[in-house]
């Protein structure tokens, strides 16, 4: 699949696990920043705070398993889309490119994996920044009542296989639009030939994206679920931003997060949740300030 390309970019094939290889975007010199995209993206979704961040840092923005130009392992078992799986991933790709420690900064179904992966790998991941989430166990238990209607989607793609996956491919385009449109404040923060890419990738990826939310409704539940109860927390410099999904959805943002991170600092921000489109400079300086610490 062709695409549009970050500025100054090359792309890479790198293998991560068996039969399994991501495309990344790599460019920069300096420490190592880990960038990953949300739903319904590609790493095209850092085509703005990439280049920023490429004059003092080496960055790094792949394709998640399952997503854009990399793999997409057909969904054997539930840890295939594992986001300790995803994390493992990111992990070995770093390795690859000749990184052990690195800053890691992810958005949406991203930031859930880089969670996952400041969990795992605290070894690798000096540094980590989550844009727009909370972590899966929280995630569940703010949805209730009609405002948690917002995320419609997660209880679509928590069913078993098939019934999903057919109801998104029959009107892929409307489907995955549909957040484009909903979740950006800034419409053109998204121009045509991004915005279809976006659509073409994602219709190209149905089995794989249902897949990845899938297992955010089972295995990984579990995963969060043995770290909470074993008070394990992150270890590292954390910063999260995310909108106001607290007052509209009755929870306490940076509260939660505390339970989880042991040095946090958390931000309310008024962009939408497309931040790194809406807003690079913000992320770009966020993401560096953390990097640099």
């Amino acid at each position: 699949m062709t695409h549009p390309s970050i500025p100054g970019f090359t792309e890479h094939r790198v293998p991560v696990d068996d039969g399994v290889t991501l495309n990344a975007a790599v460019g920069g010199t300096g420490s190592p920043v880990v960038l990953l995209h949300g739903f319904p993206q590609t790493h095209l979704m850092w085509r703005h705070v990439a280049p920023d961040l490429a004059a003092d840092h080496t960055v790094i923005c792949p394709d998640l398993r399952g997503y854009g130009a990399s793999d997409k392992p057909a969904e054997s078992g539930p840890e295939v889309y594992a986001k300790r799986t995803m994390a493992r991933d990111i992990v070995r790709l770093a390795r690859e490119l000749g990184h052990d420690s690195f800053t890691l900064a992810g958005h949406d179904r991203g930031a859930l994996v880089a969670f996952r992966a400041a969990m795992d790998h605290p070894e690798a991941v000096s540094r980590a920044l989550f844009l727009d989430i909370l972590p899966t166990l929280d995630m569940w238990d703010t949805l209730r009542g009609v405002s948690g209607a917002v995320g419609f989607h997660l209880y679509l793609m928590a069913q078993a296989p098939g019934l999903p996956e057919r109801m998104i491919q029959a009107s892929a385009d409307a489907f995955f639009a549909h957040f484009l449109d909903a979740w950006t404040h800034t419409p053109d923060a998204i121009p045509a030939d991004i915005r279809d890419h976006y659509l073409a990738a994602s219709a190209a990826a149905v089995p794989s994206i249902v897949a990845d939310y899938r297992a955010s409704a089972g295995v990984d539940v579990a995963h969060d679920t043995a770290d909470r109860t074993a008070g394990n927390r992150l270890a590292m410099p954390v910063t999260v931003l995310q909108q106001d999904w607290g007052a509209a959805l009755g929870y306490h943002a940076q509260g939660l997060w505390s339970a989880w991170a042991e040095d946090l600092r958390h931000r309310t921000v008024s962009c939408g949740h497309f931040m790194a489109e809406e807003d690079p400079r913000l992320i770009a300086d966020e993401i560096r300030a953390l990097a640099d610490r």
